[in-house]
């Protein structure tokens, strides 16, 4: 078993007569109770996993297919049992400073539309027009490539030439020997498939696709390939998952904010994230006054589903770690430190707005603590250009902490002013904060591939070719909000937010650009130029503030395949689905 595992998915209380003293006990009566017996258990418990692969099917025979998706619907986990595991495992692993005590292997399912399409008359009623048209179709308007490495016709899951991906399996496993045991239980039931009188049947489906991703081993446990901490910040989802009004899904651990599940993690209404509940209200005035609409995928079976985002990133470590060391060489500094720069957080998970110029593990490590910050509002100076182990709630307006291009400042950027707030006021910011809160995501992710030797301080690259990178795996309620909203109008764009850089200028620019790591330029047409440009501030070996904008030529994070799929309730399984 690897030494540390993140596990940031939102998990309840422990179990009844269990001690919990660093937990705030906050009743939620007016909370909805989930339906946790009818959502699969990857969506709101989060399956947190040392291995996981993907396995996709096209559907060649929906008849057969249906008989055969009905003798699998039993090994579907629920949320229920995954919530309940996450649970004894966190009790467990407490109690005896150790992972392995219980274990637990899992299985979820989910379908792209042109599977729906084949297994029930009416998938036209989706109303996500992303979801209908898929994941390749949309590629160029997320500025995916068109000519070069990442273009669809050249993915190896999900592109026009290489199979359909009507269906994806999501299987999960504390040791990877349980892990393969299960993959080998549905691949031999798909090609040797028979009925309960042990006839041999079609199953009604082709494997088009099968990937193993794991947990990296240690020292980089819980880390992607480039070298940082992953999965810091999810948020926080209200509801109960029993009548009990302190029952909750994601428990109140800050006493000082009610509205938080951990210090920093924003409650959300859980129809962002799971059809058929109260959503975000995008016209509220404040956050914690925002409760919505009942959210609808446009079918009444759909409730208890959410849609699924996956998008397999290769990653270039070696071009990434020699970019950090070649700048960080330019502006005399450590790579780690531009790296951090780049990331808005340390190797360690640690924020850089409340630890900007030097690494501080135990924050890192501390997830009542590594989420405790905002952006907008300032903490002086204390002696040095900056100061370090701010008391939160840290901020950082002027984006010299964390700058306004960091990985973590794009894709969510808090209570920044995003165009979102309406214009200058005094409920800009508020408003801001609620508009943002309406594009987040729960990521399931985790690496695939070996381990690269490079290192940001000493880059290497491999003597042959190797594919690693990371399998994205997010759920949400919109995939035009979600998804693709935080990618095009945050990620790649280099405009991103104007609203919080103004009054913050260097040398009269606004120190903006792309997102460094995922972002992509919009020069996607035929050899079109891939190059991106951003603003970076750090302290150099001699203290001395350096404000410069960078360029990075090419793509470091390039798409190699993915789909738009819809992971259904247990009961459209069996109501709808196999029907």
């Amino acid at each position: 078993m690897t030494q540390q595992i993140i596990r940031e998915a939102p998990a309840p209380e422990p179990l009844e007569g269990q001690q919990a003293n660093s937990f705030f006990y906050v009743p939620a009566p007016n909370e909805p109770i989930l339906n946790v017996n009818n959502i699969q258990g990857n969506i709101l418990g989060g399956f947190n996993k040392d291995y996981q692969a993907l396995l996709f099917l096209e559907i060649e025979n929906p008849h057969a297919f249906k008989h055969w998706l009905k003798s699998q619907i039993n090994f579907i986990a629920t949320a229920s049992e995954v919530i309940a595991f996450n649970r004894l495992f966190k009790s467990a692993r407490q109690r005896r400073g150790r992972e392995g005590t219980v274990k637990a292997t899992w299985v979820n399912v989910a379908f792209s539309f042109e599977g729906l399409k084949k297994l029930t008359n009416d998938a036209d009623s989706f109303k996500d027009e992303s979801f209908k048209a898929g994941l390749a179709a949309r590629a160029a308007d997320l500025n995916d490539p068109v000519d070069k490495n990442g273009k669809p016709i050249g993915w190896v899951v999900g592109g026009p030439d290489n199979g359909k991906v009507d269906v994806v399996f999501i299987i999960a496993s504390d040791e990877r020997a349980d892990l393969l045991a299960e993959i080998s239980r549905i691949l031999e039931s798909i090609v040797a498939f028979t009925d309960g009188k042990g006839n041999a049947k079609s199953s009604g489906a082709r494997i088009t696709f099968l990937e193993e991703g794991a947990n990296l081993p240690a020292p980089l446990s819980g880390h992607e390939h480039f070298g940082n901490l992953d999965g810091i910040s999810q948020p926080g989802i209200r509801g109960r998952v029993a009548d009990n009004p302190k029952d909750l899904l994601t428990p109140r651990q800050n006493p000082e904010n009610k509205n938080q599940g951990k210090p920093g993690q924003d409650l959300l209404w859980p129809g962002e994230f799971v059809f058929g509940y109260e959503g975000q209200d995008n016209d509220a005035k404040k956050l914690e006054h925002s409760k919505g609409q009942v959210v609808s995928a446009g079918l009444h079976w759909a409730n208890d589903g959410s849609y699924l985002v996956f998008r397999r990133l290769r990653q270039d470590v070696y071009k990434f770690h020699k970019f950090l060391n070649d700048i960080a060489a330019d502006l005399d500094t450590d790579a780690r430190k531009v790296s951090a720069k780049l990331i808005g957080r340390w190797p360690s998970g640690a924020p850089t707005v409340r630890t900007p110029e030097e690494d501080a593990p135990s924050l890192g490590n501390d997830d009542n603590a590594n989420n405790d910050f905002e952006f907008n509002g300032d903490d002086p100076p204390d002696g040095k250009f900056f100061k370090n182990d701010v008391v939160p709630p840290s901020k950082d307006a002027t984006g010299l902490r964390c700058p306004f291009i960091a990985h973590t400042r794009k894709t969510y950027p808090r209570n920044d002013k995003t165009p979102g707030g309406g214009g200058p006021g005094p409920e800009e910011i508020d408003r801001s904060e609620v508009t943002t809160q309406t594009h987040r995501l729960l990521r399931r992710g985790i690496p695939y591939g070996p381990v690269s030797p490079s290192t940001p301080n000493n880059p290497l690259q491999d003597a042959n070719f190797v594919d690693r990178g990371l399998h994205f795996l997010a759920y949400q309620t919109s995939i035009v909000e979600q998804f693709e909203f935080v990618t095009k109008f945050w990620a790649n764009n280099p405009n991103f937010s104007e609203e919080a850089a103004k009054g913050h200028e260097f040398e009269g620019k606004l120190t903006l650009g792309h997102d460094p790591i995922i972002g992509q330029s919009e020069n996607n047409k035929p050899n079109g130029d891939r190059t991106r440009k951003f603003f970076i501030h750090l302290e150099d070996d001699q203290n001395q503030p350096q404000t410069k904008e960078l360029t990075a030529p090419e793509d470091w994070v390039i798409p190699t395949g993915g789909g738009y799929f819809f992971a259904p309730s247990i009961s459209a399984l069996k109501e709808v689905l196999t029907k």
